[in-house]
């Protein structure tokens, strides 16, 4: 298949600082969707908010954004009763990014951990590769139906999967694959690792090894601080593109049930000369970010351009 992957790496190939988009689902909530509701259906029954949600990305000056799949596998659907409308559902979200991107900016196809893991994970393991790896694989080729230029493999638990999911979307379409994984701040010992303990040094060459064109960490729970040394520690392997997209610190409940986080816009854009100076390539933000984050991101980056 052909796309336009490959003017989206020439651009980080020539040196230049990219800034991605911060946080659906936050936005989503915003808008109205509840808790146990499933963010995907509203490519369907909402696209109209979705699509403001990625024009308000672009406008806050995001080069890229990501689709409204995090959850898009069959294996997540299925949790709603919505495994048959898997391809739909990941179409339209890369077709309602698509509609609304400028021609010089791009679009990547978000997937998520399925929340299953192999059957060698034992006694854990509830699913064996060859269903992983066709679960990414459906996914990789809807979104790519859809037009998406790239794909997002975030958020991931433990390398394997990871591996899984970039094979698969690079056998499956050849587009460029991004791929972050979730890091956990170790305070006792000052370390950042995966839940199965892999440091950012070991999954930046396992991802390498997988495929992956850009590597890097989204969410995790230590925000702009602990992205910069994930950037820093990853550096130290390899100088292939890395790309951060921390949290806006931590989530707080409030009495009344809404959620916010401790980073405002000014706060959260303070850490960012920081992961730039580690080695970013692309900057963005995760959960608790909105458009008004991003600006300021964008900002900084462009002032650096």
């Amino acid at each position: 298949m052909a796309n336009r992957g490959d003017a989206f790496l020439a651009r980080l190939r020539r040196g230049e600082v990219l800034v991605f988009d911060g946080a659906m689902g936050t936005m989503l909530f915003a808008a109205g969707l509840t808790d146990g509701a499933c963010p995907e259906l509203w490519n369907a029954t909402h696209p109209d908010v979705v699509r403001g949600i990625h024009r308000g990305y672009f406008d806050a000056g995001s080069d890229f954004v990501e689709t409204n799949t995090f959850g898009g596998t069959r294996l997540k659907l299925t949790a709603y009763g919505l495994q048959d409308r898997t391809r739909e559902l990941n179409v339209l979200g890369a077709r309602l990014a698509r509609e609304v991107c400028p021609p010089s900016r791009f679009v990547a196809g978000s997937i998520g951990p399925t929340g299953h893991l192999p059957d060698w994970f034992a006694p854990l393991g509830d699913v064996s590769e060859q269903t992983l790896t066709e679960n990414f694989r459906e996914q990789a080729e809807a979104l790519a139906e859809g037009g998406v230029d790239l794909f997002a493999v975030e958020t991931m638990m433990y390398p394997e999967e990871a591996v899984l999911a970039i094979q698969a979307a690079k056998e499956a379409t050849g587009f460029p694959v991004m791929c972050t994984m979730f890091f956990q701040f170790e305070r006792d010992k000052g370390r950042d690792r995966t839940m199965w303990g892999t440091s950012p040094e070991e999954a930046a060459k396992i991802l390498l090894e997988a495929g992956a064109d850009v590597l890097g960490m989204n969410c995790g729970d230590g925000g702009p601080e602990r992205a910069a040394a994930i950037v820093r520690a990853m550096r130290t392997v390899t100088d292939a593109p890395l790309i951060a997209y921390p949290n806006a610190g931590l989530p707080i409940v409030h009495k009344d049930g809404r959620t916010t986080y401790e980073l405002s816009p000014e706060e959260m854009v303070k850490g960012y000369p920081a992961i730039l100076q580690a080695g970013a390539n692309i900057v963005g933000g995760c959960c608790g970010t909105s458009p008004a984050h991003l600006a300021r991101i964008s900002a900084l980056v462009k002032a650096g351009r």
